[in-house]
């Protein structure tokens, strides 16, 4: 198991392999259409996209969660 501590990075990585995942198959979907081969250049554009949208989910998130606690109202 993976200490408490790496919550976030495991967490970003998780999301940032999903969320690429389905980007880069919408992307892909509707610049080749599904032809032979559609899973393979799925796959081909998907890691790319997921080595950049690793490291930008890291850099980003402390920016949003820092929006995100300016607009979102505290309970009382």
């Amino acid at each position: 198991m993976i200490p408490a501590k790496y919550q976030h990075f495991v967490f970003g990585f998780i999301l940032s392999g999903l969320m690429s995942f389905m980007v880069s198959g919408i992307a892909t979907f509707r610049t080749a259409g599904l032809i032979d081969g559609f899973l393979m250049l799925w796959i081909t554009n998907w890691l790319p996209s997921w080595s950049v949208a690793f490291p930008t989910l890291l850099l980003v998130s402390p920016i949003a969660r820092r929006i995100v606690a300016k607009l979102i109202r505290a309970e009382a």
